[in-house]
């Protein structure tokens, strides 16, 4: 296999685990990861239901199916995949977020594998997954095109992909970082770079030209009378992609 270049970005990395503490305080830093999971959630499942023809019905529908979460921080995806019976793998490049996710899954007794490391090393090691996620993590790495590449190789035939980041759109910026960050500080200032958000159409070529074809693209919206998000096509700021291995 060619070898895929490092994506980890030390900077992101740093200024991620002096929050580390706080991943699943509802309240705290992550705050908004908290309000906007049950949209996301909400996506994902019905994506992974309809790709592998799964019941709705089913209370682990996912059995003897394989997903790595890639980016998952203190845990608050991968918790929700391994009670849909998947066989998570869940790895993240900051030491302490991988020790609060692993402290607190074993505190609500699920069985995860957290790890301490890069999607390439995993590319690299040859692993694949039947399904594998990125969640607002790739406008947090330095080389956008070397991630996309690493997840091409991690997902199986037959496999999918769902992922969610921000789009580079001037409405972005005034919302997702200068009112998220700076005005209502929803979010620590500069926790994003602007430069670093993907088009829509960027992700999905990129995706492409890795042997994955999106099946549906939804951007997420938050209502402030109503102070919840949902799914919306409008994908001007927040939005999320699934793709499914050619």
């Amino acid at each position: 296999m060619q070898e895929i270049s490092s994506t980890v970005d030390a900077d992101e990395i740093g200024r991620f685990a002096t929050q580390a503490n706080a991943w699943w305080d509802p309240d705290g830093s992550f705050r908004m990861l908290h309000r906007i999971n049950p949209v996301r959630l909400e996506f994902i499942r019905e994506r992974l239901l309809a790709h592998f023809s799964c019941s709705p019905n089913a209370l682990r529908p996912f059995m003897g199916r394989s997903l790595l979460d890639i980016g998952c921080g203190g845990g608050l995806v991968s918790e929700s995949m391994a009670r849909l019976g998947f066989r998570v793998t869940a790895i993240d490049a900051s030491g302490d977020a991988i020790e609060a996710a692993r402290t607190h899954a074993h505190a609500v007794g699920l069985t995860i594998g957290y790890r301490i490391a890069a999607a390439e090393s995993l590319a690299e090691a040859g692993e694949s997954f039947d399904a594998v996620l990125a969640l607002e993590i790739i406008e947090h790495v330095s080389d956008a095109e070397a991630f996309l590449a690493s997840i091409g190789a991690l997902i199986r035939p037959g496999g999918v992909f769902v992922g969610a980041t921000l789009n580079r759109s001037m409405r972005s910026f005034m919302l997702a970082i200068i009112g998220a960050e700076y005005i209502l500080r929803w979010l620590p200032p500069g926790t994003h770079d602007w430069n670093k958000f993907l088009r829509p159409s960027e992700f999905v070529l990129g995706l492409r030209r890795n042997g994955l074809l999106a099946t549906r693209i939804a951007g997420i919206i938050y209502d402030p009378l109503r102070a919840e998000w949902s799914l919306s096509p409008d994908l001007s700021v927040n939005y999320m992609v699934a793709a499914a291995r050619v």
